[in-house]
């Protein structure tokens, strides 16, 4: 498969990045990028092909859009008259299919995309939603192509990729905050810099990989933490008390409307 990256930013040079190391052919990756240096980056990083040339990306199979919303319109117009049965894959966040279809002269094999920023160490998740168009062989093109940056979730309406801006999306943005406040507590406690920020980061990290093989439900794994009359359960009341968890869920309800507004105003061109 020859497969084309138009734009070789942070989550394209990510999505590389993981096909190298699943031992995909770096020869057939065309990354098509106005930056000369980072033409070279990418070609002495990975062994891609760089161009500036749309036609490059054309002949591939499949061709991933990994440039700024905002640019998007104007560059599926000039895309349009070159695209026949390709797949094309969009990870433009907030632009939504009926918007890209138009832009592409009423194009109809497209998926949506909205991966996050831990797919920069393969360690992200990406929800996806295809047109009807699109065919099983198509679908699992765009997987191995996602999954190269951690996991995968596909939706059955594209709706609910609004929900997956704001829990995915934004999400490691919540975390990174916690473990901030974290530390903070940490070092008004006495501890010191370092030793703030591997308490907090490695007690994240092991609380996250712990959830994610456990087979109990989370509720469970925070009540085995928490004993009766013991230190943890004087600072969940804490939190319960400051109203942390509404204050997520309100913070993941703002985002998703935000995602939603976006998508309006991104797809007025």
């Amino acid at each position: 498969m020859k497969l084309a990256f138009i734009g070789g930013g942070n989550m394209a040079t990510a999505l590389i990045a993981g096909l190298k190391s699943q031992k995909f052919t770096m020869s057939n990756i065309t990354v098509v990028e106005l930056d000369p240096g980072k033409r070279q980056e990418l070609v002495q990083q990975f062994g891609v092909n760089a161009t500036v040339e749309l036609a490059d990306a054309a002949t591939c199979e499949a061709i991933v859009l990994a440039i700024k919303p905002q640019q998007l319109a104007a560059l599926a117009k000039s895309l349009a008259p070159r695209l026949n049965r390709q797949l094309v894959i969009s990870i433009a966040a907030g632009i939504r299919l009926s918007d890209l279809s138009r832009w592409l002269g009423n194009y109809q094999t497209i998926i949506r995309a909205m991966p996050n920023t831990p797919a920069q160490i393969q360690a992200g998740v990406t929800g996806l939603y295809a047109m009807p168009n699109v065919s099983k062989a198509q679908i699992a093109i765009a997987d191995q192509v996602l999954t190269a940056a951690g996991s995968t979730l596909w939706l059955d309406s594209e709706e609910k990729l609004d929900a997956i801006t704001a829990i995915s999306g934004s999400g490691p943005a919540y975390v990174f905050y916690l473990i901030e406040a974290l530390q903070e507590a940490a070092l008004a406690l006495g501890l010191s810099e370092q030793e703030a920020k591997q308490l907090s980061v490695a007690t994240f990290k092991g609380a996250s990989l712990l959830a994610d093989i456990s087979t109990a439900p989370i509720a469970t794994l925070r009540q085995q933490v928490t004993s009766k009359g013991g230190t943890t359960e004087q600072g969940l009341l804490s939190l319960e008390n400051s109203k942390v968890k509404q204050a997520m869920m309100l913070a993941a309800q703002k985002a998703c409307e935000r995602a939603k507004t976006l998508g309006d105003e991104l797809g007025r061109d």
